[in-house]
């Protein structure tokens, strides 16, 4: 067989002893065996014998609680070890917080000047594609005489809209004084028919 490990010891003392009921037990027994032990006559052999045992169950539950104490004192050693460590982390994450914070605002800066460079650049190569000074003069004095232009031929159109406006308005009015001579005739001649029936009766 290969040799014992002391986590295999624990393993095995823990499934005997649970979670330090072996330990109450010795105390029950230790307690029973002095009962019986003061109650209970026996030859000095005997009881010397029976003291020895109790001085053996009473050691084991001394070690045992020693070995308990210094259990305790070193999870509670673990558990400062353990704030220390939780300390140091939380300073870590804040820390690292702010590293990505600050990493943050420098893309964004370098994102503000990459988009600024290139509007930069597509505004050079705009101003690189629209002719020089001389040139836009020529275009600009085209464009003046083209307005120019244009202006004359909207005031001849505007002239001739408006001496149609004029032509239609009389146009209307001669058709509404036409239209009222009709109506005037028509009405005349059934006044005219109405009366003549009258002058034959007579």
């Amino acid at each position: 067989m290969g040799a014992v490990t002391d986590d295999e010891v624990i393993r095995k003392r823990l499934l005997i002893d649970g979670d330090g009921a072996g330990d109450d037990r010795r105390i029950n027994v230790l307690l029973k065996s002095f009962i019986k032990w003061c109650n209970t006559p026996s030859s000095p052999e005997e009881g010397f014998t029976q003291y020895q045992r109790m001085m053996g169950t009473l050691a084991q539950c001394e070690f045992s609680m020693g070995k308990t104490l210094m259990v305790y004192d070193m999870n509670l050693r673990e558990m400062e070890n353990y704030e220390t460590i939780y300390t140091n982390i939380e300073q870590n994450i804040t820390s690292a917080h702010e590293k990505i914070a600050e990493c943050k605002k420098e893309i964004q800066r370098a994102k503000r000047i990459r988009k600024n460079r290139q509007e930069y650049d597509a505004l050079a190569k705009i101003i690189q594609q629209h002719p020089d000074r001389h040139e836009t003069l020529k275009q600009l004095e085209a464009l003046d005489k083209e307005l120019q232009q244009l202006s004359r031929i909207k005031e001849n159109v505007d002239a001739k809209l408006e001496l149609r406006k004029k032509q239609f308005h009389v146009l209307l009015s001669t058709i509404q004084e036409l239209q009222q001579t009709l109506e005037n005739d028509e009405k005349s001649d059934n006044d005219d028919s109405q009366e003549s029936p009258v002058d034959n009766g007579e």
